[in-house]
């Protein structure tokens, strides 16, 4: 992001409202490099902050409104009134940002108002986070105009709160402690349950490697139905099993737990698939840190094989991507986020990338599906002040 970008913002800021900006803020996308459903049953995640970005020019008010606009939605400033905001009242953009307010205010921080201009290079519908990018970077904004001094971690607790409760969509805590708390050059080794974390060195150039994302432009809604059902699927299972969340069944006790449910076959797949999964994440720490990085691309593979026919969250696009990036040599594969669309992650030599993306381009072609969108995903810092 360039001093080009924020000037823009700030001009923009300017232009919609007669006024200099307070600041601007920045707040990544993520990928999430293995660690898929797990956060929701307190377990291990592994995501990493991407160079892509939403930006936010803010200002304080006084007078109980917030005003909020984007530069990348068709619309005028929206105004509300923060007495008013109300869980699940607003089914527009405008909900993520609302949320976050209402969240703080909730929570007893005084927040009297704010002049807000959004933009966005995440992709959306994307499986890429843009809508934690959204939440957190106002979220840290408000933190730093109001001198609230909550931690990170806080700020992306409050905003899977808008999320959850204001806007309505079960989501983990994973996609807003990434955008929050990542460091350049890492990915987040994350437990979800206590939120400890640890930043994992995962610098690809520096070994020869690249991570392209392969956005296959299916998009996906959290808020849909079929995300919720397999969340409510996990908390039988930890139900049926007798524990607080999958993340208290042992790996090596899984076929136990398993035989236990019986002729619960749903349960039995979603079960499994977290259980082996928070596994993966473990496997994949172990080998980053004895620097054995492309010794990680099988298990990517494994996971995303989990995630299709246990958890079943792919789709054909994803697995033409996967299936195709095997095919031609990649390291390892996988679809990265909630699933049903959005993206793969691909790992591979830097001299195969040109061979990659031809070769996907040739597949989604020959699939008659719309040509992907292929970027390289370079560990990028988080939220963070950027004038």
């Amino acid at each position: 992001m360039g001093s080009e970008q924020v000037q823009h913002v700030r001009d923009a800021f300017e232009a919609l409202y007669g006024t200099e900006p307070d600041g601007v803020w920045a707040a990544p996308g993520r990928v999430n490099l293995i660690g898929e459903h797990t956060d929701y049953n307190d377990g291990f995640v592994m995501p990493f902050a991407l160079p892509h970005t939403a930006l936010a020019a803010v200002a304080r008010r006084a007078d109980g409104r917030l005003r909020l606009h984007s530069g990348d939605i068709e619309g005028g400033v929206a105004e509300l009134d923060l007495a008013a905001l109300a869980p699940e009242s607003d089914g527009n953009w405008t909900a993520y940002p609302a949320g976050v307010v209402w969240a703080l205010r909730e929570a007893g921080h005084p927040i009297t108002g704010a002049d807000v201009h959004l933009t966005s290079t995440v992709p959306t519908g994307a499986g890429l986070s843009s809508s934690a990018a959204l939440e957190v970077v106002v979220a840290l904004a408000l933190n730093d105009l109001y001198s609230l001094g909550l931690q990170r971690w806080q700020l992306a607790r409050l905003c899977q709160r808008a999320e959850n409760v204001y806007v309505g969509a079960p989501t983990g805590i994973m996609d807003q402690t990434a955008s929050a708390c990542c460091e350049a050059g890492h990915a987040l080794f994350l437990d979800t349950r206590d939120l400890s974390q640890k930043q994992i060195p995962f610098d690809l150039a520096a070994e020869g490697l690249r991570l392209l994302v392969v956005d296959t432009q299916v998009k996906h809604a959290h808020s849909g139905g079929e995300y919720g059902k397999r969340r409510a699927g996990c908390e039988k299972g930890a139900a049926l099993l007798g524990v607080d969340a999958l993340r208290d069944i042992p790996y090596d006790d899984l076929d136990a737990a398993l035989a236990r449910l019986g002729d619960e076959e749903e349960v039995r797949r979603l079960v499994r698939h977290v259980v082996t999964e928070d596994a993966r994440v473990q496997r994949v720490v172990s080998l980053l840190e004895s620097g054995d990085t492309r010794a990680i691309g099988p298990v990517l593979t494994e996971g995303h094989a989990s995630l299709r026919d246990d958890f079943r969250v792919s789709c054909p696009e994803l697995d033409l991507v996967v299936d195709t990036a095997v095919a031609t040599g990649a390291l390892g594969a996988r679809m990265t986020g909630g699933g049903f669309g959005g993206s793969a992650i691909v790992l591979a030599e830097t001299a195969e990338v040109d061979t990659l993306t031809k070769a996907f381009e040739v597949a989604f072609a020959t699939a008659g599906y719309t040509a992907p969108r292929i970027f390289e995903a370079v560990p990028s810092p988080g939220a963070r002040r950027v004038n």
